[in-house]
């Protein structure tokens, strides 16, 4: 194993049955990156991310994290790994401080020996320390949670949809906690159904029904969108992407926001769709070619 690969995956299936949840999953994870596995629900980031942090057994495949097996050396992994499940899962009848103090205790550690980690998380919700977890908001789960996982200073920290049904002000708060949290050294992986948190990551993975479809760093993978992109819309929105994907000359045509994001193949020109559109009897017309963004690299490696 190269010494700056802190985290390698070879070959990872897993199954439900006859549901396959991850199917040959390989990636390679340097020291100190903040890493993204950007996929909708249902990709099988949360799957992947049990077994990362050995709460799941693959099927087949390895996964080699600091130098050890995850399946063999499970327990110095767990001593290794900072873990925030999807759902809140902390002891909502104890209290923010009894938390802390109860997940510091299970690492045989304490929050003083650690509080320089915590600070400028746990600072916000101390003034709280005595509320019951449960009646907390959102935003401050989300910060006692993250308390919790860093609390006996792990090298990994995993966190699986950490801002999914937050605020957008605790979002972004909540990132650049983990921009701080990397400049210490911390390697972090984290998922998102929210592309544009792809562009926070300094590589992200694309992940789609249990299948990695990219990995570069969201530089990269916008630069590599090659074919012309259109925001295109009419008075008649449901008719327009219907009318679009009937178009012979379509690669690929999705709403967004106000707009329909539209591709055509290579032969095609937008006087071509323009023209088909009027044929449909559109008015209001509107077409403009655009840069694309990380959720366009997304759609368009979906229709391939």
């Amino acid at each position: 194993m190269e010494s700056n690969q802190q985290i390698i995956a070879k070959g990872i299936f897993k199954s439900y049955k006859d549901v396959k949840a991850l199917e040959d999953i390989s990636f390679s994870i340097p020291r100190g990156e903040l890493f993204g596995f950007i996929g909708p629900d249902g990709a099988g980031k949360t799957t992947l991310f049990r077994i990362l942090v050995t709460l799941l057994l693959q099927d087949k495949g390895e996964i080699n994290l600091f130098g050890l097996d995850s399946r063999r050396d499970f327990r110095k992994v767990r001593l290794m790994t900072g873990y925030m499940p999807g759902r809140f899962s902390l002891y909502q009848d104890l209290s923010v401080e009894e938390n802390l103090t109860f997940f510091a205790t299970i690492f045989g550690t304490t929050i003083k020996e650690n509080y320089h980690l915590i600070r400028d998380i746990y600072s916000q919700i101390e003034p709280f320390k005595k509320r019951p977890a449960g009646k907390l908001s959102g935003g401050m789960k989300q910060k006692l949670a993250l308390s919790c996982a860093l609390i006996h200073k792990p090298e990994l920290l995993v966190l699986d949809e950490p801002t999914t049904g937050v605020d957008a002000v605790s979002r972004k708060e909540f990132w650049e906690m983990l921009g701080n949290l990397k400049k210490l050294g911390i390697t972090i992986i984290v998922s998102t159904p929210y592309m544009d948190e792809a562009s926070l990551c300094d590589r992200v993975a694309l992940i789609q029904d249990g299948k990695i479809m990219q990995t570069d760093t969201p530089a990269n993978i916008v630069s590599s969108y090659s074919a012309p992109l259109y925001a295109i819309r009419s008075e008649k929105m449901h008719k327009l992407i219907n009318d679009l994907r009937t178009f012979p000359e379509t690669a690929s045509a999705y709403t967004f926001g106000q707009y329909i994001h539209l591709t055509l193949t290579p032969t095609a020109k937008a006087e071509d769709v323009v023209g088909f559109l009027s044929e449909k009897n559109h008015t209001g017309l509107e077409i403009n070619t655009i840069s694309p963004n990380i959720e366009d690299c997304f759609m368009n490696l979906m229709v391939k």
